[in-house]
């Protein structure tokens, strides 16, 4: 199973309509493909189970059936940083539990596993562990999903340099359209291709109506879809 970890820029970035869209493309390539949603904070109560939607498209994208539990193992009701939700709720949230589901959902048959993360990349879960300590104790391989609006060339670049001071392996990144009139744009994705030490593997166009991917020939090879 090729297992990677879909981080943003920051919260509200569209990691998760990144997600599923990459998800689906997996899907047309004839290959299994499975979304892990492993931490959730804003969530409703459904069939007698918390579930957040998020996680739900990340099921709905998949063609792999898995029970809830094991897409989204730690699912918080609150709308707040997970670690806050984690104390109100009195739940252990930790790098050695999200392992142990990482474990887990590895179990399933599948051919692709994408771990999508919660918030930006510098998550705090405890008083001392960062989400980030997760994927860098899994080895696992980065997709940074840019949110395309005023401040993303700052954002971007901050979350690249500590990845890289932190070994991590960022496989590329995805230029995602979240603001409609955000000046520009095509000059502000050319300015991340020359100072982002990765390629540039999608753009996603703004459209609620029909959302596609732009797909680069790097993200194929990254992928390794036609393996």
């Amino acid at each position: 199973m090729k297992s990677f970890f879909i981080t943003g820029t920051d919260t509200e970035v569209g990691k998760t309509h990144i997600s599923s869209l990459l998800l689906k493309l997996i899907g047309q390539y004839k290959h299994r493909a499975l979304g892990f949603k492993p931490i959730a904070a804003g969530a409703e109560l459904a069939f007698d189970q918390l579930v957040n939607e998020d996680a739900l498209t990340l099921i709905e994208s998949s063609n792999v059936n898995v029970p809830y539990a094991l897409v989204n193992p730690f699912v918080f009701a609150e709308p707040i940083a997970p670690h806050i939700a984690a104390k109100l709720n009195h739940a252990a949230l930790n790098v050695l539990g999200l392992s142990a589901a990482y474990r887990a959902i590895k179990a399933v048959e599948a051919d692709y596993l994408l771990v999508e993360g919660a918030g930006g990349w510098a998550l705090p879960i405890n008083d001392e562990e960062y989400l980030y300590d997760f994927v860098v104790k899994e080895n696992l391989p980065v997709i940074l999903v840019v949110g395309m609006k005023l401040g993303c060339l700052n954002h971007a670049l901050l979350t690249a340099a500590h990845m890289q001071q932190l070994g991590v392996n960022c496989i590329g990144w995805i230029a995602n359209h979240v603001d409609s009139t955000m000046l520009m744009q095509q000059e502000n994705i050319q300015s991340l291709k020359q100072r982002l030490p990765m390629p540039l593997l999608a753009i996603a166009p703004f459209n609620k109506e029909k959302p596609t991917l732009q797909i680069h020939d790097s993200l194929i090879t990254q992928l390794a879809l036609k393996s």
